[in-house]
């Protein structure tokens, strides 16, 4: 019975131990400075935060894995222009009657296609000098039907056998007042510019502002019409110095097309600003308006 007795007291001891142990653990903590429950708390929130850090910036640094990969260009491209591709070598450069005439054959529209020429010059536009502006009667045409508009009332009559379709100060500013702009080209005298010059805004970005360095601002309204009826075009430099111009359309076959590139490229060249030291050509491309693209020899201007 004694031998009961002391294991029940021991029992018992055994279980104040084990029901003083929580007691003991929340007595660690103290009413406040470092060990008190909310620093710690804090502390825990903080050690997390920075492990969520961490972990964000190792799954940043990963490479990312794209579920479908963007495929190359000329996959993306539609059959037919896949088709007129394989016609052109590539890595190779072709003389220009040779580009052109491979221009006309991979035309994958069904329309009579612009052919486009796209120059690359060692120029920068910043400087004055080197920013390239020229405009030259085409020697076959642009192929297209060039609506013509003269803002003048002395040269009306003159201007209107001459082919122009809308002649007249106050019916085109009628026309320009509603933003309506019925013409591609609008020529008109010195004595009428300033009249103009509210709606410069509006004709500017569509490059139909009238300006002297395009032959669209002059006196002799009657030659500036045949001019731009028979095909003069304006070509300028972009911010990235390259060149863009269309010189014909695909029905004008290899020899025409060539007769105007040449023309365009004799301009090109007669305007090399004296700053420009070394290669003033970078490359030559010739395109139609939705077929592939073909890299001409440098050496051809």
């Amino acid at each position: 019975m004694a031998d009961k007795a002391v294991t029940n007291e021991e029992t018992k001891e055994a279980e104040l131990i084990v029901e003083a142990a929580p007691e003991k653990e929340e007595k660690a903590t103290a009413k406040a400075g470092k060990r008190s429950a909310k620093s710690l708390a804090e502390a825990e929130e903080k050690q997390a935060k920075e492990e969520r850090k961490e972990q964000t910036a190792e799954e940043a640094e990963k490479p990312k894995q794209h579920a479908n990969p963007t495929r190359p260009r000329l996959e993306r491209q539609g059959k037919k222009f896949r088709e007129a591709a394989k016609q052109i070598e590539k890595g190779k450069t072709y003389s220009l009657a040779e580009a052109l005439e491979l221009a006309t054959k991979t035309n994958p529209a069904k329309f009579d296609a612009s052919v486009e020429l796209h120059v690359n010059l060692s120029v920068d536009p910043r400087h004055a000098d080197q920013n390239l502006r020229d405009n030259l009667v085409l020697p076959a045409g642009t192929g297209k039907n060039v609506r013509v508009a003269v803002f003048a009332d002395d040269e009306a009559a003159a201007a209107k056998k001459a082919g122009a379709e809308l002649v007249g100060v106050e019916e085109i500013i009628k026309d320009l007042d509603k933003g309506v702009m019925n013409f591609d080209i609008l020529i008109a005298t010195p004595s009428q510019m300033a009249k103009l010059g509210k709606y410069a805004r509006a004709l500017g970005p569509r490059g139909l502002m009238p300006n002297p360095k395009s032959g669209t601002v002059t006196t002799d309204v009657v030659k500036a019409v045949n001019e731009a009826k028979a095909g003069r075009v304006e070509y300028r430099v972009d911010s990235t110095g390259i060149v863009h111009l269309g010189v014909g359309k695909v029905s004008f076959g290899k020899d025409k097309l060539e007769q105007n590139v040449r023309a365009i490229f004799a301009s090109i060249k007669g305007n090399k600003p004296n700053s420009v030291k070394g290669n003033y050509v970078k490359a030559i491309h010739i395109a139609t308006a939705m077929g592939p693209s073909i890299t001409v020899d440098v050496s051809e201007l």
